[in-house]
């Protein structure tokens, strides 16, 4: 039988109908997937709507004062005060009917091209908006919020990045159209032209008219108002007088937009484009009035409230917010007097400068800040009490030094340290005292008191730079390289840092993070609170010995800080002075410093000072010896005033402290550890070091700092190094540095500091004192290290 009879071909028929099978299959798997597609956009949209009157339900009011006032940031002192307004220019509200029919058209053209016909919210508007996003095609012009959503963002929400999420999103669009049900698109045009922020502090356009052109809205030409109407979007950039090639694209942008809504003709813009967005800009400029009654006196205080602020994310310009601040006004203001007149401290010139911060022991607060005297009408000028370039003399030895030794070798007040030849280890670096004398073996107490420097590197050594440097970082410090035993004489750290680092030994041992807010309130009246949670720095007992060992600083009679002695007021701090480098010392007198500082404490208040010139290598601008006291008096004229209606009341030792006497005073050790009063911290050899901190606790290299070396820079033979951490910066809240290029130069000299009293018969001192060095003059030598000292 043939293949042809066994195996027959289907009929045309037959296949016609495999074939309508096959489609309709196809066909029906299609539908599936559109049933699929519709039902998950039908859901999507089900879920979103849920979504939405869920998040819209807690949504703030919003009232036609919050729609009608500016966005400028207050701010408060720590009575509720209204201090100042950032923007503060007495806004000149603008009617409807005198706003300008072409600066409406030139607002919703750029801004919102259907503003009369959406709702508050315009879903083609944000379908567009998403298109030109994924096409890159929207030249910048519009995004996916209508004007109505931007005026309600700008009255009730903030307008940080933060902010942006689906919850607030859903909020504004559905006040948005609540706005739009309650008020006329004329209303809504009105408090929008009269919110926005305009740049230079100017809140409202009619404002900005008077500021940019010195004159009002109904006197200004098409290119101006265009100019006007399109600087809301980036003020800051779009600023004529300071970006005129930025301001000019900005304008352009704008009269493209109305040709196209058909407000203006082509001929119109061109016409406007052709003009110099300079063209007819005022000469001068309101200046506000409602900050100047204070603004002199919390300047500085202020200027790191805003970059505090600002690291949180804040818009100070546009987020209406109500801050909050720790700052004690009457306590400023005397500090700012004692600064700025010569009724307290006599000032050898208005260049000379200081930088103070007071603290609260008890939380970190900064109730009072000064970053310069004399600056005249500087604003937000250099906040010399944050700044961290200048070095902190022998301040540092209660923090880097003898904290330390009493916390991890418990060291009694009476240890036995040597006051002999010294050389930094692995070099021919002699350290030596402002007297160029050497003590022999004293107790620490007096080495601290009279602020011998040996004694402190000495003690440093002993400790160990690792452990120096943890118990820094417990004070909130932190450096970018490892320290070295220089730093034993001198850190690169800010008043504000040893404020709150010498507020632990006031509280007991305790180190809150230094702050100056307090709360913080949105336009949506959400709170934010601020306040450093307390951490152990150190034990109550370290804290203890130290602040009875710096007692004696002020009142007794060899004591480096003699001067900020306050009669009757329990008090404890350090003084703090630093050298010029070798290579530059021969150009100013022996007893010359750079930097004169004084830290001192009650239990209520902490306060850290500095002084010197800005530019201290510029002829003249150095510390006399007997100026070096300035800093104590500043200290003690401002704590004398704070301290007037306070508890005076004395710190008392911990448990486990022991009170002993040796010869005349009471002296201190921890319980169990008493010490070996014959035995010194170590036997006078330098390279001696504490065998437990193994890895860097005797690094003294004999390179400079890693500062980089400018062509202006002059490198000494210290090696003291920078911090990283804390709150410290060169003024503008932005970190280390300086903000004059020409106080570069590498000033990286040790503490000049000793006791100046000449007397060195203390009973504590052994009585054959030795001159250094005998090739050394005034304290200098081509192989010694540069002087330190109280």
């Amino acid at each position: 039988m043939s293949s042809n009879q066994s195996d027959p071909q289907p009929t045309r028929s037959e296949l016609r109908t495999k074939r309508k099978g096959s489609s309709n299959n196809g066909h029906h798997y299609i539908r599936r997937i559109i049933k699929w597609v519709i039902g998950l956009f039908l859901a999507a949209i089900l879920v979103g709507a849920v979504v939405f009157f869920y998040y819209a339900q807690g949504a703030p009011d919003i009232s036609q004062s919050s729609l009608k006032s500016d966005t400028s940031t207050k701010v408060y002192d720590a009575n509720n005060n209204v201090i100042s307004r950032l923007g503060a220019q007495n806004r000149d509200y603008v009617k409807s009917k005198h706003i300008p029919s072409q600066l409406k058209g030139a607002v919703v053209s750029i801004e919102d091209r259907r503003f009369y016909k959406n709702h508050g919210v315009d879903p083609i508007r944000i379908i567009s908006a998403a298109m030109h996003n994924v096409t890159g095609s929207s030249l910048g012009l519009q995004g996916g919020s209508t004007l109505t959503q931007q005026l309600v963002k700008l009255s009730v929400f903030s307008t940080a990045k933060s902010d942006q999420t689906l919850k607030r999103k859903s909020q504004e669009a559905w006040l948005a159209i609540k706005v739009d049900q309650k008020y006329s698109k004329q209303q809504i045009l009105e408090f929008y032209i009269n919110k926005v922020y305009m740049g230079n502090g100017v809140y409202g356009m009619q404002t900005a008219a008077h500021y940019y052109y010195g004159k009002s809205l109904s006197k200004l030409n098409l290119q101006q108002l265009a100019m006007l109407a399109g600087m809301p979007q980036s003020p800051t950039n779009y600023d004529p007088i300071h970006h005129p090639q930025y301001a000019k694209y900005r304008r352009d942008q704008v009269l493209t937009a109305m040709v196209a809504n058909k407000q203006i003709t082509a001929s119109q813009a061109a016409t406007a484009k052709a003009t110099s967005v300079q063209t007819g800009l005022a000469t001068t400029h309101p200046v506000s009035t409602i900050n100047l009654t204070n603004q002199k006196y919390i300047d500085a205080y202020l200027k790191q409230v805003y970059a505090e602020l600002k690291s949180d994310g804040y818009n100070t310009n546009t987020d209406g917010l109500r801050v909050y601040t720790n700052l004690d006004m009457a306590a400023q203001k005397h500090l700012y007097n004692i600064a700025n007149s010569n009724n307290y401290v006599a000032y050898p010139s208005n260049k000379f400068q200081v930088g103070a911060t007071m603290v609260n022991p008890h939380n970190g607060r900064v109730v009072a800040m000064l970053g310069g005297r004399k600056t005249g009408k500087v604003t937000f000028g250099l906040n010399r009490a944050v700044q961290t370039d200048r070095s902190s003399g022998s301040t540092a030895k209660p923090i880097a030094d003898y904290g330390p030794a009493i916390q991890y070798l418990k060291y009694p007040t009476y240890q036995p340290v040597q006051d002999t030849q010294y050389y930094y280890p692995g070099s021919n670096r002699q350290l030596n005292d402002f007297d160029n004398k050497h003590e022999g073996t004293i107790t620490m107490r007096k080495a601290l008191v009279e602020s011998r420097n040996i004694p402190a590197v000495r003690t440093l050594e002993a400790v160990g730079i690792n452990r120096a440097t943890n118990f820094l970082g417990n004070l909130g410090m932190t450096f970018n390289d490892k320290l070295t035993l220089q730093n034993g004489i001198g850190l690169y750290i800010s008043t504000e840092q040893e404020a709150a680092a010498y507020a632990a030994f006031a509280n007991g041992g305790t180190y809150y993070k230094p702050h100056l807010l307090n709360r913080v309130v949105t336009a949506d009246g959400k709170s934010h609170s601020y306040g450093a949670k307390g951490t152990r720095a150190m034990s109550p007992a370290t804290a203890f010995m130290i602040t009875d060992m710096l007692k004696g600083v002020m009142t007794s009679t060899n004591g480096s800080g003699t001067a900020a002695n306050i009669s009757g007021l329990y008090q404890a701090g350090k003084t703090g002075t630093t050298a010029y480098p070798d290579d530059y010392a021969s150009q100013v007198p022996a007893d010359a410093a750079m930097d004169s500082w004084f830290t001192g404490y009650t239990k209520n208040y902490s306060l850290s000072i500095w002084t010197g010139y800005d530019k201290q290598f510029q002829t003249g601008h150095y510390i006399p010896e007997a100026q070096t006291r300035i800093a104590q008096e500043i200290y003690r004229s401002e704590m004398s005033y704070v301290q007037q209606n306070a508890s005076n009341t004395d710190w008392t030792a911990p448990s486990d402290v022991v009170a002993t006497k040796r010869g005349n005073s009471t002296e201190y050790y921890v319980a169990g550890y008493p010490g070996d009063a014959s035995t010194p911290t170590n036997d006078g050899n330098s390279s001696s070091t504490n065998t437990n901190d193994t890895t860097g606790n005797n690094q003294a290299n004999t390179n400079n700092s890693s500062r980089p070396t400018t062509s202006s820079e002059r490198p000494s033979t210290s090696t003291e190094q920078r911090p990283s951490g804390g709150n410290g910066g060169n003024g503008n809240g932005n970190g280390g540095g300086n903000d004059n290029d020409n106080n570069s130069r590498n000033t990286n000299s040790a503490s000049t500091e000793s006791s100046r009293t000449g007397n060195n018969n203390n009973n504590d001192s052994n009585s054959n004192s030795t001159t250094a060095n005998s090739n050394a003059s005034s304290g200098r030598s081509s192989t010694s290290a540069p002087r330190a000292g109280q």
